[in-house]
């Protein structure tokens, strides 16, 4: 049980999703009925989002990309999100649209708990100078582009070096992200409690092929060598063009994302099983 639950949550759907819409306004509707208060906006209305760091709690309608979004939001603020399963996966998703007025009762209660993820800090250098930073909740991906060439990857940990990767790319992933982008690569699967920086090769040619664990004190420097185009991009947000002898630095970030959960801990291990038997995405382009 939560000693001080919400009393002011926004509710944040997604546009593409029809049925967000109609779903965040009864929820609105049904949470002030309850005598606390409700907003609801789109996760596109960067205004709403900008004001939102005020509410106790974020609530995400829509899809496993949706949840990332307004999870990273709430990190800044150390706001705790829930997230109702409108999408084909659902894996960060904690609540499916089923019976949402219980789930709301209970979450106005304070009957939950939260879960905490790690999220990384990653800067973008060039010349010596970071030219952007990012908060990453899933990963990191670094990648060649169109020419169908590996690009070498010259990789430190702690200012020591590590080995250079001649690959497709690299993956520095939280273990959210262990099971999405690295686990399709054959990366290992992190429950969602452990600390830790993991780092997966994509498509390696005669290179280390393993994953690679490390602690969250760990700081990783990826060194860009390529004289083709090369690509990153974080939480599969659009990508960066990466010139050769760029830096992208990776550090566990000082922001962390708060799930509220609704089910045991063990559940993470059902839902994982769950998807490994029958991939809910698969009919996707039907």
């Amino acid at each position: 049980m939560i000693e001080n639950p919400p009393k002011h949550l926004v509710i944040f759907h997604h546009p593409k999703v029809k049925e967000s819409l109609g779903l965040a306004e009864e929820i609105a509707a049904f949470i002030k009925k309850q005598g606390a208060v409700a907003e609801y906006s789109s996760i596109d209305d960067e205004a709403k989002r900008a004001s939102a760091s005020e509410a106790d709690m974020l609530i995400a309608l829509g899809g496993d990309g949706t949840m990332l979004r307004v999870g990273r939001l709430g990190a800044f603020n150390s706001q705790p999100v829930m997230g109702i399963n409108l999408g084909r996966l659902g894996f960060l998703m904690d609540v499916q649209p089923q019976g949402w007025p219980d789930v709301m009762r209970r979450l106005l209660c304070g009957d939950y708990r939260l879960e905490e993820r790690l999220m990384l800090h990653v800067a973008h250098c060039q010349n010596g100078v970071t030219l952007r930073a990012y908060e990453i909740l899933n990963e990191l991906a670094i990648s060649r582009g169109a020419v169908v060439r590996p690009i070498r990857l010259q990789t430190a940990v702690d200012d020591t070096p590590l080995t250079t990767y001649v690959a497709d790319g690299l993956i520095a992933a939280t273990p959210t992200g262990s099971t999405a982008y690295a686990l399709a690569v054959g990366g290992p699967i992190l429950a969602p409690e452990v600390k830790s920086i993991l780092l997966v090769p994509i498509a390696p040619h005669l290179c280390m092929d393993r994953a690679l664990i490390l602690p969250p004190e760990s700081v990783v420097e990826v060194t860009i060598r390529t004289d083709h185009q090369a690509l990153f991009s974080a939480d599969g947000q659009r990508s960066t063009p990466l010139q050769d002898q760029d830096v992208l630095r990776v550090r566990a970030s000082q922001h962390v994302a708060r799930f509220v959960r609704m089910r045991p801990p063990t559940d993470f291990y059902k839902t994982l099983a769950d998807r490994m038997v029958k991939n809910p995405t698969a009919d996707k382009a039907k």
